[in-house]
């Protein structure tokens, strides 16, 4: 049973949740001005090249230390229903038919958290979800992560553990992204395809010959 693997966000989806939950945040009032602004500049550098994400996420689960799991739990399942969950790509549907009919795994690999991947996982009948788990500890956070970040070469330890627990090799899988953090993953692949790319992996997939796909917005 070979592996098709899915990137999340700008992938399966037409948007990125982590965006979007920054101003799901700010607008509940439970993240002030200054946080938001500091996100955002992230993000933006992120996607420019101009800066490494790991620190961001790092600092993003440190700023949990303290808060109980269950009430992020709960903001995360009203955030994903009303934010999230109409935002899939109508060619991510047709991807995960066409691997399902196949009789392929499918797994998310993204760096979104357990909670906001188990809901996504629910909603498009995948099979297994790899992605950021944060320590908990009686019920709060302690603003560790669990385990090594699902991020950039996280990713590719993670898929790599993954692939070994499931007896399938990694050099037989698919995988499926928009995001030049992910070259890692999408070198180790037997088959790596790019979608709706940002502007550095759409360079990187036009040297390496890799297909570019198309999956429409919503």
């Amino acid at each position: 049973m070979p592996t098709a693997y899915f990137d999340l966000d700008k992938t399966l989806l037409a948007v990125n949740s982590a965006s979007l939950w920054v101003k799901s945040e700010l607008r509940a009032g439970h993240i002030g001005w200054l946080t938001a602004a500091r996100a955002a500049t992230w993000i933006g550098r992120y996607h420019l090249g101009m800066a490494s994400m790991d620190h961001a996420v790092l600092r993003a689960i440190a700023s949990l230390k303290g808060q109980d799991e269950q009430l992020i739990a709960n903001r995360t399942h009203d955030f994903w229903h009303t934010e999230v969950e109409h935002r899939v790509r109508p060619g991510a549907w047709d991807a995960l038919a066409r691997h399902r009919d196949a009789g392929d795994r499918l797994v998310l690999l993204t760096s979104s958290s357990v909670y906001l991947s188990q809901l996504a996982q629910e909603h498009m009948g995948l099979d297994a979800i790899l992605c950021n788990r944060f320590e908990v500890q009686d019920g709060v956070f302690t603003g560790r992560p669990e385990g090594p970040l699902c991020f950039g070469a996280g990713k590719l330890d993670h898929a790599l553990a993954d692939a070994m627990a499931s007896g399938e090799p990694l050099e037989q899988a698919s995988f499926y992204t928009d995001s030049h953090s992910d070259v890692p993953v999408l070198d180790a692949v037997a088959r790596p395809v790019v979608v709706h790319p940002d502007p550095r992996l759409k360079r990187h997939a036009a040297a390496r010959g890799w297909p570019v796909q198309d999956w429409g917005s919503v």
